[in-house]
Protein backbone atom coordinates (compact mmCIF):
# COMPACT_ATOMS: atom_id res chain seq x y z
CA UNK A 1 0.00 0.00 0.00
CA UNK A 2 1.19 3.32 -0.88
CA UNK A 3 1.95 5.75 1.89
CA UNK A 4 -0.62 8.60 2.60
CA UNK A 5 -1.30 11.60 4.67
CA UNK A 6 -4.37 10.51 6.63
CA UNK A 7 -6.51 13.31 8.93
CA UNK A 8 -8.21 10.91 11.26
CA UNK A 9 -11.34 12.77 13.48
CA UNK A 10 -12.50 11.00 16.40
CA UNK A 11 -15.63 11.96 17.63
CA UNK A 12 -16.91 12.63 21.02
CA UNK A 13 -19.48 9.84 20.95
CA UNK A 14 -16.61 7.13 19.30
CA UNK A 15 -14.12 8.35 22.65
CA UNK A 16 -16.49 8.78 25.76
CA UNK A 17 -18.91 6.79 27.55
CA UNK A 18 -22.52 7.97 28.36
CA UNK A 19 -21.94 10.07 30.92
CA UNK A 20 -18.95 12.31 29.04
CA UNK A 21 -16.01 10.89 30.68
CA UNK A 22 -13.27 9.55 28.84
CA UNK A 23 -13.83 5.57 27.88
CA UNK A 24 -10.67 3.43 28.72
CA UNK A 25 -11.41 0.38 26.28
CA UNK A 26 -12.61 2.96 23.52
CA UNK A 27 -9.82 5.25 23.77
CA UNK A 28 -7.05 1.87 23.85
CA UNK A 29 -8.59 0.87 20.87
CA UNK A 30 -7.98 4.23 19.01
CA UNK A 31 -4.03 4.08 20.41
CA UNK A 32 -4.04 0.63 19.13
CA UNK A 33 -4.95 1.76 15.66
CA UNK A 34 -3.00 5.00 15.52
CA UNK A 35 0.12 2.75 16.11
CA UNK A 36 -0.68 0.62 13.78
CA UNK A 37 -1.70 2.97 11.04
CA UNK A 38 2.23 4.57 11.92
CA UNK A 39 4.30 1.63 11.92
CA UNK A 40 2.89 1.07 8.27
CA UNK A 41 4.46 4.17 7.41
CA UNK A 42 0.97 6.53 6.89
CA UNK A 43 1.44 9.99 8.53
CA UNK A 44 -1.70 10.67 10.64
CA UNK A 45 -2.74 14.45 11.84
CA UNK A 46 -5.37 13.29 14.57
CA UNK A 47 -8.62 15.89 15.22
CA UNK A 48 -9.38 14.82 18.13
CA UNK A 49 -13.21 15.58 19.93
CA UNK A 50 -13.52 14.92 23.27
CA UNK A 51 -11.96 18.03 25.76
CA UNK A 52 -15.57 19.11 26.69
CA UNK A 53 -16.93 15.96 27.20
CA UNK A 54 -14.20 14.79 29.50
CA UNK A 55 -14.04 17.94 31.51
CA UNK A 56 -17.93 19.21 32.41
CA UNK A 57 -18.35 15.91 34.92
CA UNK A 58 -15.19 17.11 36.90
CA UNK A 59 -16.88 20.29 36.86
CA UNK A 60 -20.03 18.60 38.48
CA UNK A 61 -22.43 19.31 35.69
CA UNK A 62 -25.10 16.26 35.41
CA UNK A 63 -24.92 16.95 31.32
CA UNK A 64 -23.03 18.61 28.77
CA UNK A 65 -23.26 22.06 29.47
CA UNK A 66 -24.72 24.80 27.04
CA UNK A 67 -23.53 28.01 27.73
CA UNK A 68 -21.01 28.86 26.13
CA UNK A 69 -19.20 29.89 29.58
CA UNK A 70 -20.27 26.01 30.43
CA UNK A 71 -18.71 24.72 27.59
CA UNK A 72 -15.48 26.89 27.68
CA UNK A 73 -15.05 25.92 31.15
CA UNK A 74 -15.60 22.16 30.81
CA UNK A 75 -12.72 22.32 27.83
CA UNK A 76 -10.09 24.34 29.89
CA UNK A 77 -10.60 21.28 32.00
CA UNK A 78 -11.05 18.40 29.56
CA UNK A 79 -8.43 19.29 27.13
CA UNK A 80 -5.69 18.91 29.73
CA UNK A 81 -7.31 15.51 30.50
CA UNK A 82 -7.39 14.63 27.02
CA UNK A 83 -3.97 15.53 26.05
CA UNK A 84 -2.10 13.69 29.21
CA UNK A 85 -4.44 10.59 28.14
CA UNK A 86 -3.04 10.78 24.82
CA UNK A 87 1.11 11.10 25.83
CA UNK A 88 0.41 8.70 28.72
CA UNK A 89 -0.85 5.44 25.86
CA UNK A 90 1.35 6.53 22.98
CA UNK A 91 4.69 6.75 25.18
CA UNK A 92 5.30 3.13 25.13
CA UNK A 93 5.10 2.93 21.26
CA UNK A 94 7.66 6.12 20.88
CA UNK A 95 5.23 8.46 19.47
CA UNK A 96 5.15 11.66 20.98
CA UNK A 97 1.85 13.79 20.48
CA UNK A 98 1.78 17.50 19.97
CA UNK A 99 -1.49 19.61 21.09
CA UNK A 100 -2.10 21.92 18.52
CA UNK A 101 -5.43 24.03 19.24
CA UNK A 102 -7.07 26.69 16.42
CA UNK A 103 -10.10 29.12 16.36
CA UNK A 104 -11.37 30.42 13.33
CA UNK A 105 -9.26 33.39 13.74
CA UNK A 106 -6.19 31.70 12.72
CA UNK A 107 -8.11 30.19 9.53
CA UNK A 108 -9.00 34.05 8.41
CA UNK A 109 -5.76 35.73 9.05
CA UNK A 110 -3.29 34.76 5.91
CA UNK A 111 -0.18 34.88 8.12
CA UNK A 112 -1.52 32.15 10.96
CA UNK A 113 -2.77 30.26 8.12
CA UNK A 114 0.61 29.71 6.55
CA UNK A 115 2.14 29.26 10.19
CA UNK A 116 -0.36 26.34 10.94
CA UNK A 117 0.37 25.02 7.70
CA UNK A 118 4.02 25.66 8.78
CA UNK A 119 4.28 24.04 12.38
CA UNK A 120 2.26 21.13 11.37
CA UNK A 121 4.02 20.17 8.27
CA UNK A 122 7.66 20.52 10.40
CA UNK A 123 6.12 18.22 13.72
CA UNK A 124 5.31 15.85 10.60
CA UNK A 125 8.84 16.09 9.37
CA UNK A 126 9.63 15.46 12.93
CA UNK A 127 7.78 12.18 13.33
CA UNK A 128 5.47 13.85 15.97
CA UNK A 129 1.77 13.02 16.01
CA UNK A 130 -0.63 16.55 15.81
CA UNK A 131 -3.39 16.18 18.18
CA UNK A 132 -5.61 19.43 16.73
CA UNK A 133 -8.72 20.33 18.70
CA UNK A 134 -10.66 23.67 18.62
CA UNK A 135 -9.72 26.13 21.01
CA UNK A 136 -13.27 25.58 22.72
CA UNK A 137 -11.98 27.75 25.83
CA UNK A 138 -11.04 30.96 23.80
CA UNK A 139 -13.72 30.85 21.00
CA UNK A 140 -16.82 32.99 20.58
CA UNK A 141 -19.68 31.90 18.83
CA UNK A 142 -18.98 33.67 15.74
CA UNK A 143 -15.95 32.44 15.17
CA UNK A 144 -15.85 29.10 15.82
CA UNK A 145 -15.94 26.12 13.61
CA UNK A 146 -19.02 24.97 14.61
CA UNK A 147 -17.91 21.26 15.42
CA UNK A 148 -14.74 18.93 14.69
CA UNK A 149 -16.22 17.56 11.64
CA UNK A 150 -15.70 20.79 9.96
CA UNK A 151 -12.46 21.74 11.56
CA UNK A 152 -10.98 18.17 10.26
CA UNK A 153 -12.46 19.06 6.77
CA UNK A 154 -10.69 22.44 6.67
CA UNK A 155 -6.83 20.44 7.85
CA UNK A 156 -7.53 17.98 5.44
CA UNK A 157 -7.38 20.60 2.87
CA UNK A 158 -4.83 22.52 4.39
CA UNK A 159 -2.53 20.11 4.57
CA UNK A 160 -3.17 18.24 1.73
CA UNK A 161 -4.39 14.80 2.91
CA UNK A 162 -4.82 12.00 0.98
CA UNK A 163 -7.85 11.14 2.99
CA UNK A 164 -9.97 12.21 5.35
CA UNK A 165 -11.33 9.74 8.08
CA UNK A 166 -14.63 10.91 10.20
CA UNK A 167 -14.56 8.07 13.03
CA UNK A 168 -18.39 7.53 14.37
CA UNK A 169 -20.45 5.70 16.03
CA UNK A 170 -22.77 5.09 12.97
CA UNK A 171 -21.43 3.03 10.40
CA UNK A 172 -21.69 5.15 7.10
CA UNK A 173 -24.34 6.99 5.36
CA UNK A 174 -27.94 5.76 5.01
CA UNK A 175 -30.54 6.65 2.62
CA UNK A 176 -32.74 7.34 5.62
CA UNK A 177 -32.48 7.26 9.27
CA UNK A 178 -31.21 3.75 10.32
CA UNK A 179 -32.36 4.44 13.85
CA UNK A 180 -36.13 4.91 13.19
CA UNK A 181 -36.09 3.49 9.76
CA UNK A 182 -34.85 -0.64 10.17
CA UNK A 183 -35.17 -0.34 6.01
CA UNK A 184 -32.44 2.26 5.52
CA UNK A 185 -30.29 1.12 2.91
CA UNK A 186 -26.57 1.89 3.40
CA UNK A 187 -24.76 3.88 0.62
CA UNK A 188 -21.24 2.45 0.07
CA UNK A 189 -20.08 4.86 -2.40
CA UNK A 190 -20.70 8.36 -3.27
CA UNK A 191 -18.89 9.90 -6.10
CA UNK A 192 -20.25 13.61 -4.27
CA UNK A 193 -22.58 15.01 -1.75
CA UNK A 194 -25.78 16.52 -2.78
CA UNK A 195 -28.51 18.94 -1.05
CA UNK A 196 -30.99 16.20 -1.45
CA UNK A 197 -28.45 14.31 0.89
CA UNK A 198 -27.88 17.25 3.42
CA UNK A 199 -31.76 17.60 3.35
CA UNK A 200 -32.72 14.52 5.00
CA UNK A 201 -29.64 14.33 7.28
CA UNK A 202 -30.35 14.58 10.93
CA UNK A 203 -29.01 16.53 13.42
CA UNK A 204 -26.76 15.44 16.58
CA UNK A 205 -27.33 11.89 17.28
CA UNK A 206 -25.23 11.77 20.78
CA UNK A 207 -26.03 13.45 24.02
CA UNK A 208 -22.02 14.24 24.02
CA UNK A 209 -21.31 15.12 20.81
CA UNK A 210 -21.79 18.53 18.64
CA UNK A 211 -21.96 17.22 15.03
CA UNK A 212 -24.44 14.93 13.69
CA UNK A 213 -24.71 12.90 10.21
CA UNK A 214 -25.40 16.55 8.62
CA UNK A 215 -22.13 18.25 9.92
CA UNK A 216 -20.64 15.43 8.68
CA UNK A 217 -22.14 15.52 5.03
CA UNK A 218 -21.15 19.24 4.96
CA UNK A 219 -17.66 18.76 6.32
CA UNK A 220 -17.06 15.82 3.57
CA UNK A 221 -18.19 18.39 1.06
CA UNK A 222 -15.67 20.91 1.98
CA UNK A 223 -12.92 18.34 2.09
CA UNK A 224 -13.60 16.84 -1.66
CA UNK A 225 -14.26 20.77 -2.58
CA UNK A 226 -10.27 20.70 -1.57
CA UNK A 227 -9.22 17.95 -2.91
CA UNK A 228 -9.22 15.43 -0.36
CA UNK A 229 -11.37 11.85 -0.15
CA UNK A 230 -13.48 10.93 2.53
CA UNK A 231 -14.55 8.28 4.35
CA UNK A 232 -17.33 8.53 7.17
CA UNK A 233 -18.35 5.10 9.49
CA UNK A 234 -16.90 3.14 12.52
CA UNK A 235 -14.44 0.89 12.99
CA UNK A 236 -12.79 -1.48 15.96
CA UNK A 237 -9.66 -3.34 16.63
CA UNK A 238 -6.01 -2.49 15.62
CA UNK A 239 -6.05 -2.80 12.06
CA UNK A 240 -9.51 -0.44 11.66
CA UNK A 241 -7.80 2.16 10.07
CA UNK A 242 -5.63 0.15 7.89
CA UNK A 243 -8.88 -1.44 6.69
CA UNK A 244 -10.19 2.00 6.11
CA UNK A 245 -7.19 2.70 3.91
CA UNK A 246 -7.45 -0.56 1.62
CA UNK A 247 -11.20 0.41 0.84
CA UNK A 248 -12.80 -2.50 3.61
CA UNK A 249 -14.14 0.11 5.80
CA UNK A 250 -17.14 -0.20 7.67
CA UNK A 251 -18.67 3.02 6.36
CA UNK A 252 -19.30 4.82 3.50
CA UNK A 253 -16.69 5.87 0.86
CA UNK A 254 -17.29 9.85 -0.83
CA UNK A 255 -15.24 11.21 -3.25
CA UNK A 256 -14.08 10.37 -7.33
CA UNK A 257 -11.45 8.29 -8.05
CA UNK A 258 -9.43 11.30 -9.18
CA UNK A 259 -9.35 14.53 -7.10
CA UNK A 260 -7.23 17.59 -7.73
CA UNK A 261 -5.93 19.21 -4.95
CA UNK A 262 -6.78 23.39 -4.01
CA UNK A 263 -2.96 25.09 -3.74
CA UNK A 264 -3.18 26.64 0.28
CA UNK A 265 -3.46 30.56 -1.18
CA UNK A 266 -7.02 29.59 -3.05
CA UNK A 267 -8.43 27.65 -0.36
CA UNK A 268 -7.29 31.12 1.62
CA UNK A 269 -9.31 32.83 -0.54
CA UNK A 270 -12.07 30.70 -1.58
CA UNK A 271 -12.81 29.76 2.30
CA UNK A 272 -11.79 31.77 4.56
CA UNK A 273 -10.58 35.58 4.13
CA UNK A 274 -12.99 38.05 4.73
CA UNK A 275 -13.90 40.32 1.58
CA UNK A 276 -13.50 44.03 1.29
CA UNK A 277 -15.17 45.25 -1.84
CA UNK A 278 -16.36 44.36 -5.15
CA UNK A 279 -15.52 44.80 -9.11
CA UNK A 280 -17.36 44.70 -11.53
CA UNK A 281 -16.18 43.60 -15.34
CA UNK A 282 -17.56 43.59 -18.39
CA UNK A 283 -18.42 40.82 -21.22
CA UNK A 284 -14.87 40.36 -22.11
CA UNK A 285 -13.30 40.49 -18.76
CA UNK A 286 -15.99 37.44 -18.12
CA UNK A 287 -14.92 35.43 -20.33
CA UNK A 288 -11.74 35.78 -20.34
CA UNK A 289 -11.89 34.74 -16.15
CA UNK A 290 -14.55 31.99 -17.17
CA UNK A 291 -12.90 30.34 -19.66
CA UNK A 292 -9.34 31.10 -20.48
CA UNK A 293 -7.79 31.23 -17.42
CA UNK A 294 -6.36 35.18 -17.30
CA UNK A 295 -5.93 37.11 -14.78
CA UNK A 296 -8.24 40.86 -14.39
CA UNK A 297 -6.45 43.63 -16.54
CA UNK A 298 -7.67 47.47 -15.93
CA UNK A 299 -9.17 47.55 -19.48
CA UNK A 300 -12.32 45.02 -18.55
CA UNK A 301 -13.77 46.82 -15.05
CA UNK A 302 -16.04 48.97 -15.33
CA UNK A 303 -17.02 49.41 -11.46
CA UNK A 304 -15.82 49.48 -8.04
CA UNK A 305 -17.48 49.30 -4.82
CA UNK A 306 -15.58 49.16 -1.06
CA UNK A 307 -12.50 50.80 0.53
CA UNK A 308 -10.23 48.04 0.27
CA UNK A 309 -6.02 47.78 -0.21
CA UNK A 310 -3.52 46.18 -2.18
CA UNK A 311 -3.29 42.54 -0.88
CA UNK A 312 -7.17 42.29 0.13
CA UNK A 313 -9.79 40.18 -1.21
CA UNK A 314 -12.72 40.95 -3.24
CA UNK A 315 -15.66 39.97 -5.00
CA UNK A 316 -15.66 39.96 -9.40
CA UNK A 317 -18.87 40.43 -10.57
CA UNK A 318 -20.25 40.76 -14.68
CA UNK A 319 -23.56 39.95 -16.26
CA UNK A 320 -23.79 36.05 -14.93
CA UNK A 321 -24.00 37.41 -11.49
CA UNK A 322 -20.80 36.74 -8.73
CA UNK A 323 -18.36 34.98 -10.65
CA UNK A 324 -15.75 34.56 -8.24
CA UNK A 325 -12.94 36.27 -5.55
CA UNK A 326 -9.38 37.50 -5.70
CA UNK A 327 -6.92 39.25 -4.13
CA UNK A 328 -5.97 42.71 -5.32
CA UNK A 329 -2.40 44.31 -6.59
CA UNK A 330 -4.13 47.39 -6.23
CA UNK A 331 -6.08 49.43 -3.64
CA UNK A 332 -9.45 50.76 -4.35
CA UNK A 333 -8.31 54.33 -5.03
CA UNK A 334 -5.33 53.07 -7.54
CA UNK A 335 -8.35 50.89 -9.51
CA UNK A 336 -10.77 53.62 -9.96
CA UNK A 337 -7.83 55.11 -11.77
CA UNK A 338 -6.37 51.98 -13.89
CA UNK A 339 -10.49 51.14 -14.44
CA UNK A 340 -11.01 50.83 -18.58
CA UNK A 341 -7.36 51.36 -19.59
CA UNK A 342 -5.52 49.43 -21.90
CA UNK A 343 -1.58 48.13 -21.57
CA UNK A 344 -0.41 50.80 -23.83
CA UNK A 345 -2.33 53.87 -22.22
CA UNK A 346 -1.15 52.55 -18.78
CA UNK A 347 2.14 52.62 -20.02
CA UNK A 348 2.00 56.05 -21.74
CA UNK A 349 1.11 57.37 -17.97
CA UNK A 350 3.04 55.02 -16.20
CA UNK A 351 0.73 54.34 -13.46
CA UNK A 352 1.25 51.24 -12.90
CA UNK A 353 3.88 48.34 -11.77
CA UNK A 354 1.70 45.37 -12.83
CA UNK A 355 -0.65 44.79 -15.43
CA UNK A 356 -3.34 42.56 -13.03
CA UNK A 357 -5.61 43.90 -11.09
CA UNK A 358 -6.20 40.31 -9.67
CA UNK A 359 -3.53 38.06 -10.91
CA UNK A 360 -4.41 34.22 -11.88
CA UNK A 361 -2.49 32.72 -9.29
CA UNK A 362 -4.46 34.82 -6.68
CA UNK A 363 -8.03 34.42 -8.01
CA UNK A 364 -11.03 31.79 -7.22
CA UNK A 365 -13.69 31.10 -9.31
CA UNK A 366 -17.21 30.97 -7.93
CA UNK A 367 -19.51 31.30 -10.66
CA UNK A 368 -19.92 27.35 -11.71
CA UNK A 369 -20.82 27.38 -15.29
CA UNK A 370 -17.07 27.42 -16.46
CA UNK A 371 -13.71 25.80 -16.03
CA UNK A 372 -11.83 26.68 -12.61
CA UNK A 373 -8.54 26.92 -12.06
CA UNK A 374 -6.59 24.86 -8.70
Amino acid sequence: MDKKRIVVKIGSSSLTNAKGEIDKAKFNDHIEAIVAAREAGHELILVSSGAVAAGFTKLGYPVRPVTLKGKQAAAAVGQSLLIQSYMKELEPYGIFPAQILLTRNDFSKKDRYRNAYSTISELLSRGVLPIINENDTVSVEELTFGDNDMLSALVSGLMHADQLIILTDINGLYDSNPRVNPSAKRLDILDDITEEMLSFASGAGSSVGTGGMKSKLIAAKTALSLGVKVFIGRGQGRIKILQILQGDGDGTYIGKQFLTSVKNQKQWISLHSSVSGKLFVDEGAETALLTKGSSLLPAGIFGVDGVFEKGDVVEVFGRRGLLGRGEVLYSADEIRKLMGKRREELERERVFFTNEVIHRNQWVQLYEGGDKDV
